[in-house]
């Protein structure tokens, strides 16, 4: 199930869900028109405790059904939940709006029934104000519940929407080594580019159509070269796109070091992400190319024949060499605009030939709601 996390509404909190009920249950009394007054009353003390249980119990269940189930949700996504609101408490908050849902609906059976077996007036009112402050005692432990709920929704409305079945390449590396000045070069995606570490607060997408496909971007935070348990919950969102969405993984290493990690530390964070991605495709690049000393020999050629590229409109496939540093590796430089091109259709050509022949199959793992 794959779900646009801006489209859920508000969570009310625990005295606003509570206003919302009482005050329902105080009009749906005032439609009540009875000549006899100890059936008037009856039927107003009934309705207003089963319209306020309904009012809760409702906006409970909704909320449950409206968020996404773990189990049906795709890995990303799930890596995501996790990394930025935890999947225990994800799951934990949700039941207990279900337990909610289930507890105010027994209490508005019990009191329902008290009101009609007396003929006292005063006794209906007295099981009208048990049922609402039964009702307020539940709503009181469900109070940190809503609050996480409504927390959790401000922090997951922020996280990238991927389109699973698009090709999808992951951009990573140490911070500050160009990621979201490559993708703001290649992509529509706007990314915020500034010449300090963890620029990138979470992920950003970016998109580039090539023959009527779009291929997407994705921008990770910065990783730093230290074990996995000791990563942040930033750097933890970027493991989740290297582990679950990638058809393709740049790996982009600043040889000049202006980024401020040492090249070695680049080498040490590189292994490691070839160790958790044994079966992807990854591709190592050299960003930067353009404080390279001295620049890659075949720079003005690649720069050249890109421009011809851009000028006939883009579109084809011509082979474009890849700029090449003194390591015989890709590089490209995003600030002056050289490598680019070619480094595009390069992965597009990767990316091409890692897709399944087969059309209606997905990579294990993947995620295809059904049409």
């Amino acid at each position: 199930m794959k779900v646009a996390w801006k489209s859920l509404s508000t969570v009310l909190l625990e005295d606003e869900l509570l206003d919302k009920a009482f005050s329902r249950a105080k009009k749906a009394a005032d439609r009540v028109d009875d000549p006899d007054r100890v059936f008037r009353v009856r039927k107003q003390m009934t309705r207003m405790v089963q319209t306020a249980a309904d009012i809760i119990a409702t906006e409970c269940l909704d909320l449950v059904n409206a968020w996404p189930s773990l189990n049906h949700s795709p890995l990303f996504d799930v890596a995501m939940i996790d990394a930025c609101v935890g999947c225990d408490d994800y799951r934990q908050n949700l039941a207990t709006l279900q337990w909610a849902a289930g507890q105010v609906q027994k209490i508005a059976g019990q009191n329902a029934k008290k009101i009609i077996r007396t003929g006292r007036t005063d006794l209906m009112h007295e099981a009208r104000r048990e049922a609402y402050g039964r009702i307020s005692s539940i709503m009181r432990q469900i109070g940190p519940a809503l609050t996480w709920l409504s927390e959790a929704r401000e922090t997951l409305k922020r996280l990238p929407k991927i389109d699973p079945v698009s090709p999808c390449v992951v951009v990573c590396g140490a911070p500050n080594v160009g990621k979201s000045a490559f993708i703001s070069a290649l992509s529509s995606g706007n990314m915020e580019v500034n010449h300090y570490p963890f620029t990138t607060k979470q992920i950003h997408v970016g998109h580039f159509i090539h023959r009527r496909l779009q291929y997407q971007l994705v921008d990770t935070p910065g990783l730093l070269d230290r074990p996995m348990e000791q990563r942040n919950d930033i750097e933890m969102q970027a493991i989740a796109a290297l582990e679950h969405i990638g058809s393709l993984v740049l790996f982009l290493v600043d040889e000049s070091e202006s980024c401020g990690t040492p090249y070695e530390e680049q080498l040490h964070l590189l292994e490691e992400v070839e160790r958790l991605l044994p079966e992807t495709d990854l591709m190592v690049v050299s960003s930067k190319a353009d404080l390279l000393t001295p620049r890659p020999t075949m720079w003005d050629e690649v720069q050249a024949e890109e421009e011809a590229f851009r000028a006939e409109g883009g579109n084809t496939e011509p082979p474009i060499p890849l700029l090449l540093d003194a390591r015989d590796r890709p590089c490209l430089s995003a600030t002056e605009n050289v490598g680019m091109d070619a480094m595009r259709l390069e992965v597009v050509r990767r990316v091409r030939a890692a897709r399944p022949s087969d059309p209606m199959t997905l990579p294990e793992g993947w995620h295809r709601s059904d049409v």
